[in-house]
């Protein structure tokens, strides 16, 4: 069982966007000190996020950690071209001695297709051929793909080749049974972001998978979930820490997507009944520990980092789920 953190590099009050970057990659050494086994750094294209090129933040974390694996939640492969990825991950896997990894994904937001010259009409085709084609890459052998959506390849090869001879790489889904069933397809591991509803609910989708993989003949991969949560000394704390940071994020997506905004007993029923995994450190690695024997999953994300939410208390939540909640849960897993 394998535990890791997730940042957007959520733009806080009133901090430069150089400074936000450079507080995410000390957020990242403390984890790694800790002994947290894997540390995502999302991609967005937006003023409340400061990181569109999470590959240079990686690269940066590489080089002032020695273990902690280094990836992404996600690359939005969409609106991106898979041998520059494939060349740029190469990259930071031998920067880090083999610690890179790749989560895929279609993305949350979309202002990445107009900024990088796509139609949204074309939103299922992109992810579908794209993925097909880095699914080749990764094979690191010559590649022979044609497609509609950018220039085919004949035998062509890509480098740097890897160490290893492959990059960790995992399909992220939100919950469709085509996405699971895609990656199965590519025989490529599952990252499920439960970000609403209770983690259960998602339990078929993880049997969806193991039936397809073994239905399509591939050997069986690991499943992950990245999930909202937030870690205080208490309960109270950690809500009253939390909740004006969170609603500000959250009324400003309900406000683009058409959303009533957030009530204080809404959010809090998602802390009690769903996704989010706030409290203190007891109280999330209880729920955790269900999350985990509720879908049967290898690996859990917690991602920590919220609209708005200073720096220091991220350095917090990070310490506590390091040195507090994972030993807690492993030991709850056990019993």
């Amino acid at each position: 069982m394998k535990f890791g953190l997730d940042t957007f590099g959520d733009v806080t009050a009133d901090t430069p966007y150089a400074q936000v970057i450079r507080n995410v990659v000390e957020q990242a050494v403390l984890a790694d000190r800790l002994g947290v086994d894997a540390f995502g750094v999302g991609e967005h294209h937006r003023d409340d996020f400061a990181v569109s090129a999470p590959e240079i933040v990686l690269a940066a974390i590489a080089a002032r950690t020695e273990r902690i694996t280094v990836g992404t939640a996600v690359t939005v492969l969409s609106s991106d071209d898979p041998v520059r990825v494939f060349e740029r991950f190469a990259t930071l896997d031998a920067v880090s001695h083999g610690r890179a990894e790749i989560i895929l994904g279609r993305g949350s937001f979309t202002e990445s297709f107009p900024l990088f010259g796509y139609d949204l009409a074309d939103y299922d085709r992109l992810f579908e051929e794209k993925t097909e084609l880095m699914a080749a890459l990764l094979e690191e052998k010559p590649v022979t793909w044609s497609g509609t959506v950018r220039a085919p390849l004949r035998d062509q090869s890509v480098f740097p080749r890897t160490e290893s001879g492959r990059i960790r790489t995992w399909i992220g889904v939100g919950g469709s049974p085509e996405s699971v069933i895609r990656a199965a397809g590519y025989g490529l591991p599952l990252c499920l972001a439960i970000i609403g509803g209770a983690p259960a609910r998602f339990a078929p989708y993880v049997d969806l998978y193991h039936r397809a993989l073994g239905q399509l003949g591939r050997p069986e991969q690991p499943v992950a979930a990245h999930c909202p949560g937030f870690v205080a000394a208490t309960d109270e704390e950690a809500v009253e820490l939390l909740w004006p940071h969170a609603r500000r994020m959250l009324d400003r997506i309900g406000r683009e997507r058409g959303w009533p905004p957030i009530t204080r007993d809404r959010f809090e029923a998602d802390i009690t009944e769903g996704a989010w995994h706030v409290g203190s450190p007891e109280t999330v690695a209880q729920k955790i520990a269900s999350t985990v024997k509720a879908l049967g999953i290898q690996r859990f994300d917690l991602k920590y980092a919220h609209g708005t939410l200073p720096h220091e208390h991220l350095m917090t939540a990070i310490e506590l789920y390091g040195s507090r909640v994972v030993p807690r849960v492993r030991e709850l897993l056990g019993a």
